[in-house]
This record gives structure tokens, C-alpha cells and sequence, in this order.
């Protein structure tokens, strides 16, 4: 008996292709070595992130533009607005604003002659700098209607700048409209 398995295995063997040849050469032909791996990780690695930043720095569609213009020159406005804030800060009553049919309504405190307070009033859309705009301050009236044509639906934040006697306050705002 031995030797008739012996000769069903010499036969299944004759007529079974050598997979195993062939496998061992297809591995031989995909094998890398770590430092080619490597290199070739960080080359994809590499021009992946040169793809992004030339996609990013040619898209027309994304704006680079600092958030304000003149930067710098505010920062160096800084203390002077520290100390204008302070001003405002120590006021008995505040600046107040509401929203009305006609638009936004400023109201100027008590106690302050409407027409010698001088300024702008400064109104900044964070989402768009083509909607900001300055308005400046020449009250006959203890308030400053900002229009409603002027005013579109969303955040908005609102700097009065302002004097009154020589003195110098500074009033921040938002606002959503």
C-alpha cells in the first residue's frame, strides 16, 4: 500500500503547476527596502503638501487680505484707545443702541451737548470689508439714526469714536441686525 500512495503523490505533484516558484518571484520583484520606502513615503508626503499650497496660493476664490486694512497703524493707536475706553468706562450713563423700523438708533447720554460732539461712528462687517463703512458724527439730537439700507441682516460691530470737550472716549458695540 505504501507504494501506491507513493505514486498518487509523485503524480499530483508532476501536475500541479509551482505556484510557489512563481509567488517567490513576484515577491522578489515588489520587495523594497526600508530607506527606498521611506523616501518614497516622504516624496508623497511632500508633494502632497506643495499641491496644497500652490492650490491654496492660486485660488482666486480665497482672500488673504488681513482683516483690517492699516493693521500696524492701529496697533500703534492702541494706548491712546486704552485710555478713551477708560473715558467711556468712567461715564454715569452710556451710549445705547436699538434697533428701530427706520434702522439702528445711537443714543447719546444725558448731560452732553449734542452738537459739540464730534467723531465718526465706525461700523465693520466681519464677513464682508466691502459693507464697512464710517458715518461721522454731526448731532443736532441726542442720537444718530444709522439708515436700514445701509444695515444688512447679521453681525455687525460699531465703534464711536468721539470727543467732547477736548476729551476723547471710545464706545465698542455688537450688534446682530
Amino acid at each position: 500500500m505504501r507504494g501506491h500512495a507513493h505514486i498518487e503523490i509523485e503524480t499530483e505533484n508532476k501536475f500541479k503547476p509551482d505556484l510557489d516558484s512563481a509567488r517567490d518571484e513576484k515577491i522578489e520583484l515588489m520587495k523594497i527596502n526600508w530607506g527606498t520606502g521611506l523616501v518614497i513615503g516622504m516624496s508623497l508626503f511632500m508633494g502632497f503638501i506643495i499641491f496644497l499650497v500652490v492650490k491654496m496660493t492660486t485660488n482666486s476664490e480665497l482672500n488673504h487680505d488681513l482683516v483690517t486694512e492699516g493693521y500696524y497703524q492701529k496697533e500703534m493707536e492702541l494706548q491712546g484707545n486704552i485710555y478713551a475706553e477708560q473715558n467711556t468706562a468712567a461715564m454715569t450713563k452710556q451710549i445705547t443702541g436699538e434697533k428701530t423700523v427706520e434702522g439702528y438708533v445711537l443714543q447719546f447720554p444725558e448731560g452732553y451737548d449734542p452738537e459739540r460732539i464730534t467723531g465718526n461712528v465706525f461700523l465693520y462687517r466681519p464677513s464682508n470689508k466691502q459693507l464697512d463703512f464710517d458715518l461721522p458724527l454731526q448731532l443736532k439730537a441726542p442720537n444718530l439714526l444709522i439708515p436700514d439700507n445701509r444695515l444688512l441682516g447679521g453681525r455687525w460691530n460699531i465703534t464711536v469714536d468721539w470727543n467732547y470737550e477736548g476729551k476723547r472716549f471710545l464706545f465698542k458695540k455688537q450688534i446682530s441686525y
